[in-house]
């Protein structure tokens, strides 16, 4: 199966996708953004690199899930939609103007038609308390001093996803919303699986899968 992990800043999508990963036997399409060089100036300047660093990511992602989209089974770390919901959020917090959204949405509406579907999203559901720790634990220099900006993240991140799946008419039985906690804990981790394989089974037997 083909999984995508799509989440708020400090969720946990790299750390559920490496599990996954190891678990399935599968590859892992690592998401390119922590290691961008426009990351940092994004950070430091939205209003100029904005729409810059967006379409970075994009570009990015869409290479490795290129490269990728021959595989039927992987977990990527990351998906074309988790991206968008970016752009909207910028958009909302007038960081980025009409015109700029509207050039992002054209490039990614290309990029989809290129990609093989997605077989499961799933959405890692956090509250905030718990993304603010996970954020601060981590304890990357340029993600201090951004309260203002995560809490506005945090505040509008699921519905903003769910109206870009709306727009974009993803099934709602392709779409995982996933409360998790510690996901190291055995009995934690083995009940993700279980969510997983219930949803993939569902899927499979109404013939909304790839394999």
């Amino acid at each position: 199966m083909r999984v995508g992990i799509i989440g708020p800043i400090g969720c946990g999508k790299s750390t559920l996708s490496k599990l996954l990963s190891e678990h399935y036997h599968v590859p892992l399409i690592e998401e390119p953004v922590e290691k961008n060089e426009f990351l940092p100036l994004f950070y430091q300047d939205k209003e100029t690199f904005a729409l810059l660093s967006q379409n970075a990511f994009y570009s990015s992602l869409f290479l490795l899930m290129w490269k990728s989209r021959n595989e039927l089974s992987c977990v990527c770390d990351s998906t074309l939609f988790s991206n968008l919901v970016f752009t909207e959020l910028l958009r909302l917090e007038g960081i980025m103007s009409a015109y700029e959204v509207a050039l992002t949405y054209a490039i990614a509406d290309e990029h989809l038609k290129r990609l093989p579907d997605i077989d499961i999203h799933i959405v890692i559901v956090r509250e905030e308390e718990a993304l603010f720790k996970n954020v601060n634990k981590r304890g990357r220099e340029m993600e201090k001093d951004q309260y203002d900006y995560l809490k506005f993240h945090y505040a509008n991140y699921y519905d903003v996803l769910d109206r870009i799946f709306k727009t974009y008419k993803v099934p709602k039985d392709k779409i995982l919303y996933l409360k998790v906690d510690d996901m190291f804990k055995g009995e934690e981790f083995d009940r993700i699986i279980k969510e997983i394989e219930a949803r993939y089974s569902e899927l499979e037997a109404k013939g909304l899968t790839l394999s």
